[in-house]
């Protein structure tokens, strides 16, 4: 029996990065797999017709793009930490219906998902949890989550499309909570710069009738900038178009080449990596 989810519902947000994902995997094989995304979009019960006709669209098939080299980027690292940290905790913060921890599962990791108590509900009929894997309700501002991560073997964190959403100080005193919690650790996650996320919240702001679109989390330069919120913190970043991969495969054409560099240098797309220096 498909596990049915109806329209203008919290859970019907869950539906657009998952059904990206299964876009991505078909127009990008060569770039991006999500065979669980192909899987969990088969044993959903929804009316994808509307997404079905958007998605093939130019600008669409490049958002999927985006998508694509989000995640790959992401997960780059979470893997790249776990050859120096192979029983780390790996931490998905707004986690949704992303299956990037298990795709990285070293076989000894463990792994963990984060997200508001409603998306977890879901989350534990579609995806349950495996073994070395947990799913955590929470709200990310609340801290007291942190004291449910075992860092013992080191820890890894990332975050996919989700700091957008939160305002500047909220990031800060998340990240400046996460430097006291987990000395050693670090946290990945994409951002952008102001001109690009005033884009990305044009419909979401105007629905949740906010004004101050100034007071959002956007960041230009992440070492210059986010360095100065603690002395802790060792920041690099790399643009998340082109900073991991050339797209140089036949599946993307030479003007997506063009908008993603675009992206990465005008727009400062970026993933950002914080390292938190031991005390």
């Amino acid at each position: 029996m498909k596990y049915k989810i109806e329209k203008n519902t919290v859970q019907e947000t869950l539906i657009i990065p998952l059904y990206a994902g299964k876009v991505c995997t078909e127009l990008y094989p060569n770039i991006y797999q999500d065979e669980t995304a192909v899987r969990l979009i088969n044993e959903i019960d929804y009316d994808f017709s509307e997404a079905e006709k958007n998605s093939r669209s130019l600008m669409q098939r490049f958002g999927v793009l985006e998508v694509a080299m989000r995640q790959n980027d992401l997960a780059w690292e979470v893997r790249d930490y776990l050859k120096t940290h192979p029983k780390a905790a790996v931490v998905n913060l707004g986690c949704g219906l992303d299956s990037t921890g298990r795709s990285c599962d070293n076989g000894s990791c463990k792994i963990y998902n984060l997200d508001f108590p409603d998306v977890i509900a879901v989350r534990n009929e579609l995806l349950p949890a495996d073994e070395r894997e947990k799913n955590i309700p929470c709200d990310l501002n609340d801290t007291e989550w942190l004291e449910k991560i075992d860092a013992s073997g080191g820890a890894i964190f990332f975050a996919s499309g989700v700091f957008y959403y939160f305002l500047t100080k909220q990031v800060k005193a998340l990240v400046q909570a996460m430097a006291n919690a987990f000395p050693g650790g670090v946290l990945v996650f994409d951002a952008a710069n102001r001109i690009a996320v005033k884009m990305i919240a044009k419909t979401w702001l105007k629905s949740a009738k906010i004004k101050d679109v100034g007071a959002y989390f956007a960041v230009s330069d992440a070492k210059d900038e986010l360095s100065l919120w603690d002395s802790r913190l060792k920041v690099t970043s790399r643009g998340y178009m082109l900073g991991y991969n050339d797209l140089r495969d036949p599946s993307v054409g030479r003007f997506f080449r063009f908008l993603a560099k675009v992206g990465d240098k005008m727009m400062k797309m970026q993933i950002v990596k914080i390292a938190f220096r031991n005390k």
